[in-house]
């Protein structure tokens, strides 16, 4: 794993698994047309249960128009976005997990979409980098967010596609509440939450983070939690019943079949 990147992954295998939980890889992304979709997610997430399917989410947003749009063919379209961002399907861990969550608590939702949707759309994860490296009540810098896609695309996208990105994206920051104004946005501080934490740590071990360096990962960066504050609320976490975990010193245990079940017994 390349130290200097806290999303990276190990080659082989490691790819594999963040695939099998639900990762999404590559140089495309919902991102050139969408944002994260906050709102549109949390209306699908409130008028299903925990027990739906993927043909369940799909036909409250088409058949039930739970998301009020004018048009067959826009329901559609919205089904297949949040599909991408999401999973909106059991049978993949990532979803399965983030609906646990979601449904424990509505404190941290926003940054459970968020860390979903980075997992998922490579665009928005290229975007993690400029985002961090930006200090509370700064200015965040247009060209350190356009340069930190262009690595990712490189020349598929032409400028109006990779502006489209970048406003997406920004937006996107916004609705999680790392980013706030409109013509000019500026970096605001997060409150992580202890089950974004969990969803956080959940991420950085499909990832191939193991022991303490799952606490200084990218996924707990974006959260703005330091390592201290993220073994703080992984505790909290383990109060909670989420997770099993053991911490000495360096020396980190976890275990997380108690979050996700169903993987335990697969």
């Amino acid at each position: 794993m390349d130290s200097t990147d806290p999303f990276s992954l190990s080659s082989g295998p490691m790819i594999w698994e963040a695939e099998r939980t639900g990762f999404r890889f590559g140089a495309k992304g919902t991102h050139t047309s969408r944002t994260m979709m906050f709102g549109e997610l949390s209306q699908v997430l409130e008028a299903t249960n925990q027990e739906a399917r993927r043909a369940d989410y799909a036909s409250a947003i088409i058949d039930g128009n739970c998301l009020s749009k004018p048009t067959a063919s826009t329901r559609r379209l919205s089904n297949q976005r949040l599909g991408e961002l999401y999973g909106l399907d059991p049978a993949i861990p990532l979803f399965r997990v983030l609906r646990r969550l979601w449904d424990i608590s509505a404190d941290g939702r926003q940054l459970l979409a968020l860390l979903a949707a980075i997992a998922r759309d490579p665009l928005l994860a290229a975007s993690c980098q400029a985002i961090v490296a930006t200090p509370p009540d700064a200015e965040l810098r247009r060209d350190a967010l356009k340069e930190a896609l262009q690595a990712v695309v490189g020349d598929r996208f032409n400028e109006s596609t990779l502006e489209k990105v970048c406003r997406n994206a920004a937006s996107t920051w916004a609705q999680s509440g790392h980013l706030e104004g409109r013509t000019f946005k500026k970096r605001r501080k997060v409150l992580p939450s202890t089950t974004a934490v969990t969803f956080a740590i959940y991420l950085a071990h499909a990832a191939g983070f193991h022991g303490a360096d799952i606490f200084s990962s990218g996924w707990l960066k974006v959260l703005d939690c330091d390592p201290s504050q993220a073994r703080a609320l992984a505790l909290d976490a383990k109060r909670s019943g989420l997770l099993d975990l053991r911490m000495a010193g360096d020396v980190v245990e976890l275990n997380l079949s108690r979050l996700d079940p169903h993987s335990a017994k697969a």
